[in-house]
């Protein structure tokens, strides 16, 4: 016999460090409270208004357009059963928290302009943002989304980034919780790395850790994904954000297949999952460019009705959250949102009940402790999300 041979019950060689490698690697969280959308306003629109105004017009389409739950089952496809429950929800969330997520675009949405044109954006972005913290009523997560390093300037991503960051906290004193700020179109995994060493540099001005989320929006980027990114990281990368038409685009999809359930889609969001399982790096899927065509009911029902296919495609493939690009976006987001938490809501729990209690869940249902968590971590999901 070889003296190698592991003795029953010892630990095998090396064991131990593998296991604190797992643990950092994968600590598994349990879901907390994630946005359910990011709401993306070019810089140059942005003002402390912004807020009020997207509740404001949201609230105006529901009475224009939406009558009792009858018609609210039917646009937005909510079981009868529900859209009672489903519309009183929606009304209490845009009246209240209309937004969740709100993101400052200096990139795509905003285009390129000259220097002092975006620094002087930075300055009445920040200015907007400290109005909206002593009102109240800046959203829970906030922050900018700065130009890219690929497009071959990152002084003036770090630029624009410096001085929102400074211009907040000289304005409020402080820069309020919540903020995380975006950083799109990694092409180069090296890319990641600067971001985060820009960011370790800011810290000290910030006045704690700062946090960013990146875009996949290319091809290029999928090969690089892996659960070691965000370990690598430092703990900076929070979430990843899919963007649909940069990497449709990419692919070279007719423009009318570039949308956000085409089976390419799916498989980038498979990948992103798939990386960061266990992670805790947050996933977010991409948004609807369209808002309604005209104020005909004809025309924002079409709108809510597409929208409200691809909030549900998301779900159904485990991505909780999306980007909202138009006010009439919150409306079919939070209705369709809370159609699907309350649809399977009172089964879910039956059955975690059931397993605690070492009975029979009934209706021949045999759950395994995998199962169970996922259920847990459902309910717990539907919680967040619901408005008190």
């Amino acid at each position: 016999m070889s003296d190698e041979r592991t003795s029953a019950g010892a630990v095998p060689p090396g064991f131990t460090e593998v296991y604190r490698a797992q643990q950092a690697r994968f600590p598994m969280p349990e879901p907390g409270w994630q946005p359910v959308h990011t709401v993306y306003v070019p810089a140059d629109r942005f003002s402390a208004r912004t807020v009020a105004d997207w509740r404001d017009q949201a609230l105006s389409l529901v009475k224009a357009h939406l009558g009792g739950p009858d018609e609210l089952a039917e646009v937005f496809g909510v079981p009868g059963r529900l859209a009672a429950s489903v519309q009183e929800l929606v009304l209490r969330k845009l009246a209240h928290e209309p937004i969740e997520d709100l993101r400052v675009d200096f990139e795509d949405g905003y285009g390129v302009r000259p220097d002092p044109v975006e620094d002087g954006h930075v300055e009445q972005a920040a200015e907007a943002v400290a109005a909206l913290h002593a009102a109240g009523a800046l959203p829970r997560r906030w922050g900018p989304r700065v130009k890219s390093f690929a497009d071959g300037d990152p002084g003036r991503s770090v630029r624009t980034l410096r001085g929102f960051v400074t211009g907040v906290v000289a304005r409020a004193g402080e820069l309020p919780a919540g903020f995380t700020v975006t950083f799109p179109k990694v092409l180069m995994e090296e890319y990641l790395s600067q971001f985060a060493g820009v960011l370790e540099q800011l810290e000290a001005e910030a006045g704690g850790p700062l946090r960013f989320e990146m875009q996949v929006e290319a091809p290029q980027t999928l090969p690089f994904l892996r659960a070691e990114l965000a370990e690598s990281l430092g703990g900076r990368l929070a979430a990843a954000h899919f963007g649909v038409f940069d990497y449709t685009a990419a692919l070279g999809l007719p423009p009318h297949e570039q949308r956000l359930d085409h089976p390419a889609c799916d498989h980038a969001r498979h990948v992103m999952q798939t990386a960061f399982a266990g992670t805790g790096v947050e996933l977010s899927d991409g948004s609807l460019a369209a808002s309604p065509a005209s104020d005909r009911a004809a025309d924002v029902h079409a709108l809510w009705r597409r929208h409200a296919e691809l909030v549900r495609h998301s779900l159904r493939h485990g991505f909780y959250q999306g980007w909202d690009m138009h006010p009439s976006h919150l409306v079919s987001r939070f209705a369709t949102l809370y159609a699907f938490h309350l649809a399977n809501y009172d089964s879910y729990r039956e059955r975690v009940s059931a397993w605690e209690e070492q009975r029979d869940a009934g209706g021949g249902v045999m759950d395994e402790p995998a199962t169970i968590r996922t259920l847990a971590a459902a309910l717990r999901r539907a919680d967040a999300a619901l408005p008190e």
